[in-house]
């Protein structure tokens, strides 16, 4: 978990800094560094970034390891054992991503060369090694444990451990993890199993090259390059930038003769303007969409990645955002959880102590952008989206967002409710609010100055994965509060990743290949053992190894079944950036004081009404 902590010291401010190519941060396989450099180039010290689950399975294995020794240096009669031996050192490569050669293997098996060489064969007969290719000729290979032998290996810890606890009693390990251990875990039906090597390494000049937003799962996915690139069999470059250069990096490379880059994240509003401005492929034009299980994403993630009825990306981040709560303070004022935006300001005011440091409630006020966004959300919760989209069961309906059938609708009662909604909510914010963002509303929340902010999942490790933070398991989670009769919201956000449409022909099909897995719930459920608050499959929401981590995921599971996550209040129309930019900019001098709610309204609502007049500049 410590992956993090050197990158969420980074403000918004600074991610616009960003241009890493985190290749010319790659460690060599076999070189064990004193220090690294994270995604956003900031040097920590070298901590074991993995799980729980990988921690207990290597020191399994290091403990079968000295058993033997001893066994082998006690008994005179006891010879080494190759098959166990070579099986170990297998395995221990594959957790850490290190490559592992034949040579190699028949080194760690502590017998002679032609002993251990039969030995290896009989392995590779028995369906429990894989042979991957590293070379064109073919003739060296890389050594990957099978699925079959990946299914033994857990079955066996697990029925070792019921063994030890059975002779001797009790928990063993750690008493404070007494309920969790790694082969029952993954016993399970519902768990997910680890991700395993391809069984052909994918031949791509270059290596795959991938543009991101510097956000925490992207940087977990960076910090796990050479396990990925263990898995797909090729070097990964990956690029990274704040929101609005992601976009503009994005477009401009739609420009290009030929595509920069293999696979590009692309945030979920966007997905109309890439889709009509051909940034983007189609993946039905590139791939078999079954191979996706569409139906083990959260319906709102998948849904927002289409346009016109056909998908453009796969969800990467299905993020809604919440209200994060202390539930330790609410308690102490004798509180309940708010449900209403009345209740919600009742709250704030409740809380709101700023003699004492202390004050309601953080969000997106910064302007454009980042105000922007909190425009659009709040008119939701208000019941009402920023378009004339028709009223279903649920929300309102985007599936023929694509005729361009559709105007804004911002000037109008329910937007002046929204409007004046924020204007109490300034009563009961920080000093520094209209300067805070995506991140900056989130860090005094974590350091016990903010009561409650509205925030994505994706920024929740800023406190759960921080100890000292007063935050720290002391945070609930909830959908949007709404206006009275309003059905709760929680409005999604996050990435999808798609495939290029200038991508050179020949280089698609490895694209979709590294797409499958850098997707795969075996690649999710990794993100989240690192770190990452993010899950945009079902599969992985139900993992018992992810339930544990954070009681975020329990309950964004429980939304996306209430029919609670929804995409409406963003929807992905090709203006809708521009839109965006309009509210943020207009709203931010309404809570300036500089103009009233009905004018900030009425100027938003021109200035959109021009986007759909060429003539007319918004």
């Amino acid at each position: 978990m410590n992956i993090l902590k050197g990158a969420l010291k980074m403000s918004d401010s600074d991610l616009s800094k960003m241009n890493i190519k985190s290749n010319q941060n790659r460690r060599h396989p076999n070189r064990n560094d004193e220090s690294k450099m994270n995604v956003m180039g900031t040097k920590f010290e070298q901590t074991p970034s993995s799980p729980q689950a990988r921690t207990e399975m290597l020191e399994f294995m290091a403990f079968l390891q000295d058993f033997n020794n001893e066994l082998e240096t006690t008994l005179d009669l006891i010879a080494p054992n190759p098959f166990l031996r070579m099986v170990l050192h297998l395995l221990e490569a594959h957790f850490d991503g290190k490559t592992v050669t034949p040579t190699s293997l028949i080194s760690a098996s502590r017998v002679p060369y032609a002993t251990a060489n039969r030995r290896l064969k009989d392995m590779h007969d028995a369906g429990l090694i894989e042979q991957r290719p590293r070379t064109q000729s073919g003739k060296s290979f890389s050594m990957h444990p099978s699925e079959k032998l990946l299914s033994q290996w857990v079955q066996l810890f697990g029925r070792l451990r019921r063994l030890g606890e059975a002779e001797f009693g009790g928990q063993l390990g750690n008493p404070e993890t007494k309920d969790y251990y790694f082969g029952g875990s993954y016993a399970s039906a519902r768990s997910i199993p680890p991700l395993r090597a391809l069984s052909k390494p994918l031949k791509l000049a270059g290596g795959i090259k991938v543009l991101v937003h510097g956000d925490p799962t992207f940087m977990i996915m960076d910090n796990l390059k050479r396990r990925f690139e263990q898995v797909i069999g090729t070097q990964i470059h990956q690029r990274a930038f704040s929101i609005d250069r992601l976009r503009e990096e994005a477009l401009r490379n739609a420009q290009r003769t030929n595509s920069q880059y293999d696979i590009i994240a692309v945030d979920l509003p966007w997905i109309g303007e890439f889709a009509e401005k051909s940034v983007l492929m189609p993946l039905d034009q590139a791939m078999d969409i079954a191979q996706l299980d569409p139906a083990d994403f959260h319906t709102a993630g998948w849904k927002g990645a289409h346009w016109g009825g056909r998908p453009y990306a796969v969800p990467a981040q299905t993020t809604p955002e919440l209200l994060f709560y202390r539930k330790d303070l609410f308690a102490k004022a004798g509180l309940t959880p708010p449900s209403t935006t009345d209740e919600l300001l009742s709250s704030a005011q409740a809380l709101h102590d700023p003699r004492h440091g202390r004050y309601g409630i953080a969000w997106n006020a910064a302007k454009g952008t980042a105000l922007g966004h909190t425009v659009l959300m709040t008119i939701a919760d208000f019941g009402q989206p920023v378009l004339n989209m028709p009223e279903i069961a649920g929300g309102y309906g985007t599936d023929d967002l694509a005729s361009g059938s559709y105007r804004p609708t911002i000037d109008t009662e329910r937007g002046l409710q929204a409007a004046e909604f924020l204007m109490k909510l300034m009563e009961y914010s920080p000093p520094d609010i209209l300067s805070m963002s995506w991140y900056e509303r989130v860090r005094p929340y974590a350091s016990g100055k903010i009561a409650m902010a509205y925030g994505y999942t994706l920024l929740a490790p800023y406190f759960e994965l921080d100890e000292t933070s007063p935050a720290c398991g002391q945070t609930g989670y909830l959908p949007h509060p709404t206006a009275a009769g309003i059905d709760p919201i929680a409005p999604v956000g996050g990435y999808v990743m798609g495939i290029p449409a200038n991508l050179a022909p020949e280089r698609v099909r490895a694209a979709v290949e590294a797409l499958l897995v850098f997707t795969s719930p075996e690649a999710q459920k990794l993100y989240v053992q690192n770190g990452s608050c993010t899950i945009p499959r079902y599969s992985v929401g139900a993992d018992p190894d992810v339930r544990r981590i954070s009681p975020i995921f329990e309950a964004v599971d429980a939304m996306s079944w209430r029919d609670e996550l929804q995409y409406w209040p963003r929807p992905p129309v090709p203006e809708i950036c521009d839109i965006i930019q309009i509210c943020g900019e207009e709203f931010h001098d309404m809570l300036r004081g500089i103009v009233s709610p009905r004018e900030a309204l009425r100027r938003s609502q021109g200035r959109a009404d021009a986007l759909f007049q060429p003539n007319q500049s918004p």
